[in-house]
């Protein structure tokens, strides 16, 4: 660590039972801002290693990984001597699983008052879809979010992001930090129930209002779309203010002096012709190649980037001049976006852990023996790297 990197939360221990996407997503942000994040897997471990491999070491880089059967009477007493030391638990089980493995809110606060816990459910602990079994699809379409469409001529479709699950993680995350926050004033811990559904509600509520009667594309714009080029690659046109749009026309106008129509001479206009205005613009980028179109539009000061991948994005200039990605060990990871004082403010220290790599370091710094942690494993409460 430089004296120069900034790790807010260097000191704070969150120990993260949660699987999957959403609890790690918001524990991975905790570990670049400096927080001791202890990622609890079952002695078989994390089913995200295996079911979704690449996400599940994204999001666990900068984590220390310990093995615990909570199905086993001695794990109470691991996970007393954890939660003791910690600032934050994090679980995902669904409703009633934590209060059956020991490590419910009720539990774990009588150990240590001062504990922030948060738990992240489908649906929320209370409410008739309490139990309701779901997934980010699920959450995202019930929400309001699968209801709008993305594209002008195109109809509404799932994005390759979670977007309830990822939502769902920084709300998650946001509140932890105001919990910390009130903690530091009030000197009590709290209780967090975030439903990855209500994540999602949020976030579609906050984009397309409450409205029944709301205008199904009032979000989206012909000029602000995805095009295809000459060459098959895709490009994105991001012209909402009049002067974008004036010097799109100009660079177009040897290939489409109709773009000059006043048919499009506003914003008004432009949504009013908005069919007519797409379908043109879809014919007129795929005159060129993408390359030629950046080059041009660049020149002439109109939004516009190409559509791609995070590895390709990863060589991008801007990428590499904020420093957005750091290697370890051989393997590429992005970091949490943010510069303070000048500098990146987050930092790359520790590789993606093997499952149980830590229990052994970890439950020492809990205040157990060998004796007693070597006993632990021999009984199979626990899992040794």
């Amino acid at each position: 660590m430089t004296a120069d990197t900034w790790q807010p939360l260097a000191g704070v221990q969150v120990i993260d039972f949660s699987m999957f996407v959403p609890g790690p997503f918001a524990s991975a942000a905790f570990a670049d801002l400096g927080a001791d994040v202890i990622k609890v897997e079952s002695v078989s471990g994390d089913p995200g290693r295996h079911y979704v491999p690449v996400q599940f070491r994204t999001e666990n880089r900068n984590k220390r990984a310990i093995a615990i059967n909570l199905k086993a009477p001695q794990s109470r007493e691991v996970v007393a001597a954890l939660v003791q030391r910690a600032d934050v638990v994090m679980e995902g089980f669904r409703p009633g699983v934590a209060q059956r493995l020991g490590i419910d809110y009720a539990t774990l606060s009588a150990i240590n008052p001062k504990i922030i816990y948060c738990s992240i459910s489908g649906y929320g602990q209370t409410g008739p879809w309490r139990d309701r079994p779901g997934h980010d699809v699920n959450y995202i379409a019930a929400g309001g979010g699968l209801a709008f469409p993305g594209q002008w001529l195109q109809p509404p479709t799932r994005s390759s992001l979670p977007i309830a699950d990822m939502g769902g993680g920084c709300a998650a995350s946001t509140a932890v930090l105001a919990a910390l926050h009130a903690r530091h004033q009030t000197g009590k811990g709290v209780c967090l129930d975030l439903s990855l559904f209500e994540a999602g509600f949020y976030w579609s509520a906050m984009r397309h209002s409450l409205s029944d009667d709301v205008d199904r594309k009032a979000h989206i714009f012909p000029v602000n779309d995805i095009f295809n080029t000459k060459d098959g690659r895709k490009l994105t046109l991001g012209i909402l203010e009049e002067h974008f749009w004036n010097n799109f026309v100009s660079v177009c106008a040897p290939l489409a002096p109709d773009l000059a129509d006043a048919r499009y001479a506003s914003d008004a206009l432009r949504r009013q012709h908005g069919d007519l205005l797409s379908a043109r613009l879809a014919e007129v980028i795929a005159m060129k190649t993408a390359d030629e179109w950046v080059r041009l539009l660049e020149a002439q000061d109109v939004p516009v980037d190409l559509c791609l991948t995070p590895a390709q994005a990863a060589h991008l200039p801007q990428i590499v001049a904020r420093q957005d990605v750091a290697e370890i060990d051989g393997e590429k990871f992005a970091l949490f976006p943010v510069w303070a004082n000048g500098h990146p403010g987050t930092q790359l220290r520790r590789s993606v852990p093997a499952h149980a790599e830590h229990t052994h370091e970890v439950l020492r710094e809990a205040g157990m023996d060998d004796s007693q942690i070597i006993a632990l494993a021999e009984a199979g409460t626990i899992k040794l790297a």
